[in-house]
């Protein structure tokens, strides 16, 4: 099964990672990619160079350029984990937030990709 764990923090309070983190994180991810449990990760830019495409009722779609600021909080990153289990996810979400330490306030929503092996595709 395919997890999406995305990575959520306060924009405006961004930290930059120290040089400690960088290589803790480059070597989970090694080890979680060789094993086959990491499929691909990765942060994102500011909302600043972001846009919102919506689709309204109607078929009409509107644009709106970042940054987003009616948003506290925004997705920061992502991995995509393959998984055995929702728990075995859960504790790969666990281990990348474990390495940020104490000094940040993060948070992950965990969600599990429609695909084949989960009966069911998005349509």
């Amino acid at each position: 099964m395919r997890f999406l764990s995305m990575i959520r923090g306060d924009e405006s309070a961004a930290q930059a990672p120290s040089e400690q983190l960088m290589a803790d994180m480059g070597q989970l991810i090694d080890e979680l990619t060789r094993s086959g449990q990491l499929v691909s990760t990765a942060g994102l830019r500011p909302t600043s160079e972001g846009a919102r495409v919506r689709l309204h009722r109607g078929g009409q779609l509107s644009v709106v350029d970042g940054p987003f600021t009616e948003t506290k909080e925004v997705i920061a990153g992502y991995a995509i984990f393959e998984a055995a289990s929702r728990e075995e996810a859960l504790e790969l979400t666990k281990r990348f937030l474990r390495l940020h330490g104490t000094e940040w306030n993060l948070e992950c929503e965990l969600r599990q990709i429609y695909g084949p092996e989960a009966g069911c595709t998005a349509s």
